[in-house]
């Protein structure tokens, strides 16, 4: 959802999940209520054991799931995934695997929403600190922040 170009040949889009998912949306103003999202993602993959070699990519996009309490039918939860029972160190995999993939000095973008969890306890996380970052959304829950693989 945040690619201009999905398609661009330097991108490759993972999910855990390949589906089609009809939800209920009645904000979208469909007749019936309800919204189709279609998640097709390059390469099936989980952020906790990406499939590639260390020092792979030059840049690394990485946005995790964020909702702790979502619905099982909702909208939110299918187009941003769940938080699992395990989400701490869920996220704690995932920054390492992030940081394993890039190459020395390559530049890691991380996306977050504070809606259910503040960013302070997902920063805890990893060992790494933000070189700068930006709020964004409409009630400045969404965070853009850009951190970089240490030199060799």
């Amino acid at each position: 959802m945040m690619w201009f170009d999905r398609n661009h040949p330097a991108v490759v889009y993972g999910d855990k999940r390949s589906e089609t998912v009809t939800v209920a949306d009645r904000s979208h103003g469909r007749v019936d209520g309800t919204r189709t999202l279609r998640i097709e993602p390059d390469v099936l993959m989980d952020f906790r054991a990406l499939p590639y070699s260390d020092g792979t990519f030059k840049l690394v996009a990485f946005d995790p799931p964020h909702l702790e309490r979502a619905g099982q039918k909702s909208w939110m939860a299918a187009k941003y995934g769940k938080l699992s029972d395990n989400w701490r160190d869920d996220l704690r995999a995932g920054f390492s695997e992030c940081f394993r993939v890039l190459e020395p000095e390559g530049v890691l973008v991380f996306k977050w929403n504070e809606t259910h969890v503040s960013l302070k306890e997902v920063l805890a996380l990893t060992p790494a600190s933000p070189l700068f970052g930006q709020v964004s959304g409409r009630k400045g829950f969404t965070h853009w922040l850009v951190f970089m693989k240490a030199a060799a």
